[in-house]
């Protein structure tokens, strides 16, 4: 594997990978602190993660078929500060800039710079840290990453594939140090700062409101089939009636109905995007209300697949159409309510609204 293309896309299906694995923890995270989203921000932080997956791949890859343990102790550490110097008068074989750009020597210099830029602009814009500290972050991400190369990536490898370099130390921390003084560049990017206070209310939006259900549906699916890996591992496979149980009924019930009967009334999902349903009177809803607005959406869907997964009888077709009406619907009316709401006789408030400040003039607005 040489191909550094190759590198590039594991770098980036890595960082999605992460980036679905952290983004519920993400976006309540940064609900609390920030009281909003933020479209810019969620692509910055997109971007570091492929950025920190990049920085993987430049550590290990590409792996060798072989390795010959033979002489490589020495072969692979270099321990003479600024010997990049002596190289690229060695490499240099011709006068000019062009010349001087073309000298692999110095394309490895500035290489190794540019790769820690970015980490300087997201430790001081993102992780708002210092000089100090993001010089010696950077410094103690490269000493990292120059020991896993000499040590055969922590030994897993009988010998090391990869050059220690104690001159990559050095550019490493200098990109850092130039990263950190281009990172107010990031704060050209809208939406750097929020436009309230974190514990003012918002407005309730149909992308509020669709990310709330995007998360319930994503977090059934995530403990439904962690449970059923759990307990395919202790109790080995279960049969079809248990397995639709297990890792689709029981979760939406525990998420979709237990969560709100035991908290204000909002779902799972609800929770991590401060939603909630408001009654008539604007307080919790009654046992009746949120049983029939569980039936009537993600819960009525996610009963409607269990149904599917034992019986077969044409309930898969009635869990898609419910799944996009209720999609539908949370765009309009004005309220967002969608579909459970509507039948359930709900609406939809900011959670940091008071009860009786519950009003539908809190329900729609600027996306936030």
């Amino acid at each position: 594997m040489t191909d550094p293309t190759i590198s590039a896309v594991i770098a980036v299906f890595a960082g999605c990978v992460l980036a679905g694995l952290l983004a519920v923890p993400y976006i309540a995270a940064s609900y609390r602190r920030r009281g909003e989203l933020g479209l810019w921000r969620v692509l910055l932080v997109f971007g570091f993660l492929v950025y920190a997956m990049s920085l993987w791949t430049y550590t290990l890859l590409p792996i060798p078929e072989t390795t010959t343990c033979a002489g490589q102790a020495a072969g692979h550490l270099q321990l003479r500060p600024f010997q990049f110097v002596a190289d690229i008068r060695r490499e240099q074989t011709g006068a000019g800039l062009r010349a001087f750009l073309r000298n692999p020597a110095v394309q490895q210099a500035v290489f190794n710079v540019a790769l820690f830029v970015p980490l300087g602009m997201f430790l001081r814009h993102l992780f708002r840290r210092g000089f100090a500290a993001t010089v010696a972050i950077g410094f103690a991400v490269s000493l990292f990453i120059e020991c896993t190369q000499l040590t055969g990536v922590w030994f897993l490898f009988e010998c090391p594939y990869r050059l220690a370099d104690v001159d990559d130390l050095l550019t490493n921390t200098v990109g850092a140090a130039v990263g950190f003084g281009l990172a107010p560049l990031l704060r050209l990017l809208p939406g750097n700062e929020p436009s309230a206070p974190p514990g003012t209310p918002r407005p309730v939006t149909a992308r509020r409101r669709l990310l709330g259900m995007a998360v319930d549906v994503v977090s059934v699916v995530l403990l439904g089939t962690t449970v059923g890996i759990v307990t395919t591992l202790v109790a080995g496979e279960p049969n079809t009636v248990v397995t639709a149980l297990i890792g689709t009924f029981l979760p939406a019930l525990l998420l979709l109905f237990v969560v709100p009967v035991a908290g204000n009334g909002a779902s799972f999902g609800q929770r991590v995007v401060l939603l909630r349903p408001a009654g008539p009177d604007g307080g919790k809803p009654a046992l009746w209300r949120m049983t029939v607005r569980f039936l009537a959406g993600s819960g009525g869907y996610f009963t409607l697949l269990t149904l599917a997964s034992v019986a077969n009888g044409g309930f898969e077709p009635l869990a898609n159409l419910l799944f996009f009406a209720s999609g539908i619907l949370a765009f309009r009316p004005e309220g967002h309510q969608g579909l459970s709401g509507l039948i359930a006789g709900l609406r939809i408030a900011d959670a940091r609204t008071p009860d009786d400040l519950a009003e539908p003039s809190l329900v729609s607005g600027k996306d936030t």
